[in-house]
């Protein structure tokens, strides 16, 4: 039985790799000399994309429009922000991603992140090892306690429960920010983030990239945010005006920072690390063996499903399953 073909934007880590080489036809992008030539002859055939933000390819319009064939499209990540979206939809392209296998880690290292940034944790672990401690005496007093702090979430998904049921675990007050507001949540509810950025000190973001988020952490949002604000971005680095955010830091304008993600990933702007009241981590948020095997495992299962003519396991909600 002849396998259907399947077009991989890029490297896959070895248990996609092997079972997507199993099961389909794969054209890998970053293995052929010439990428159009490769797309012109395959692309009629192509039924399955396997992709991922971490390589690099924009899945948009104009590649879609050259897999007339294609019905799926298997995303490695909970974000999709490198898909366009309303092209899958009207070509009725099914879109699946990875969602809930990476809660858990992703809302632990939010919460190693926001620890680290105001006990400033990796500074004191590099002042240890540079042999300082000796000489120079005990670590400085932090400026910054969680004792005394108000949490603004922006975004409450499953991701953002993860975290706020952490949080809450610390005594800490919580209100969120989202455009609507969701039933059976307590928190307080801001529809106007310079608002919330206003009556807290400390903004954690885990809402989706995109044009409806771009640049949404502004300067207006930083300058509210306040001397003792401090700001984690565990999302996509395109919420945050990254300029802004470095003059609010270099200025003081906020306190500090915390960074997992940035924009033009991982070629970071080289001034973050001028910085001495941001830490910056390298887009860690589900980086454990234990937690990517289950999200690759779920890119498979998708991709396997649409082989088999069965509903995906995970539809975004944009892609509705209807049948293949």
């Amino acid at each position: 039985m002849t396998k259907p073909a399947l077009l991989s934007t890029g490297p896959m880590m070895p248990l996609i790799t092997d079972q997507i080489e199993a099961a389909f036809e794969v054209h890998w992008m970053h293995k052929a000399g010439d990428v159009k030539a490769m797309i012109s002859e395959v692309g009629p055939r192509i039924e399955a994309v396997c992709t991922g933000s971490h390589t690099g390819v924009k899945t948009d319009a104009a590649l879609l429009a050259k897999l007339p064939r294609l019905k799926i499209i298997s995303n490695f990540g909970v974000g999709y922000d490198t898909i366009d979206v309303p092209a899958a939809v009207k070509q009725g392209v099914i879109i699946s991603n990875t969602p809930d296998v990476l809660n858990e880690e992703v809302a632990d290292t939010a919460l190693g992140l926001l620890l680290s940034t105001v006990r400033e944790l990796s500074k004191a672990e590099t002042y240890l090892r540079a042999g300082r401690w000796p000489v120079e005496g005990d670590y400085r007093l932090t400026p910054a306690s969680l004792r005394d702090r108000k949490v603004g979430m922006m975004g409450l998904g499953r991701i953002g429960k993860a975290i706020t049921r952490r949080l809450e675990a610390f005594g800490l007050p919580i209100s969120y920010y989202s455009r609507s507001k969701q039933a059976g949540v307590s928190y307080p509810h801001y529809a106007d983030l310079t608002a919330l950025a206003r009556d807290v000190d400390t903004l954690i973001a885990i809402l989706p990239g995109g044009p409806a988020t771009q640049n949404i952490v502004n300067a207006e949002v930083l300058k509210a945010l306040g001397p003792r604000g401090i700001f984690i971005n565990m999302a996509r680095g395109s919420i945050v005006d990254e300029a802004a955010l470095i003059a609010a830091l270099k200025n003081r304008t906020i306190l500090s920072a915390g960074l997992d993600v940035f924009q033009n990933e991982p070629k970071i702007n080289p001034e973050f690390l001028t910085l001495d009241n941001v830490t910056l981590l390298p887009h860690v948020g589900s980086a454990s063996i234990f937690t990517r095997d289950q999200m690759g495992q779920l890119v498979v299962d998708n991709l396997i499903l649409y082989r088999d003519r069965k509903p995906p396991v995970t539809p975004v909600p944009d892609t509705p399953f209807k049948g293949w």
